[in-house]
């Protein structure tokens, strides 16, 4: 397993922009498809994005498709969130997971390292 720690959140203006930040150690982290969700109060889990092992594949939900772009550096150990254009709604705690394979993946059920959030807030 891979030790996940996100970083990068904050408070920011509607149509700001943030980038979330998750480091990992461990020598087989380029092993791991990686993938970013969120959870706002009193709402379930959500997806917001996925990435595969090498990065040549990703995946985004829907209500972040032009805004926000997942990348990962793997000399690094690092996955990034590059959020833009933020919204209200994307207010949330964000969680970035890891799991061992070489696509993307979209269901939190398939993760099975977890770091420890970081809370997003935009305000209108």
């Amino acid at each position: 397993q891979v030790p996940l720690v996100e970083s990068g959140g904050g408070l920011v203006q509607a149509g700001g922009s943030l980038r979330l930040s998750c480091a990992a150690s461990g020598r087989t982290f380029s092993n791991y498809g990686m993938g970013w969700f969120r959870q706002a109060p009193g709402k379930e889990r959500e997806f917001v994005a996925a990435i595969s092992w090498s990065g040549g594949s990703t995946y985004n939900e829907d209500s972040v498709k032009g805004r926000f772009t997942i990348s990962r550096d793997n000399a690094k150990n690092t996955v990034y969130l590059q959020m833009n254009s933020l919204k209200p709604e994307d207010t949330a705690v964000y969680y970035c997971a890891a799991r061992p394979g070489s696509r993307y993946y979209t269901r939190a059920a398939e993760y099975s390292v977890w770091g420890q959030g970081t809370q997003v807030t935009v305000s209108s």
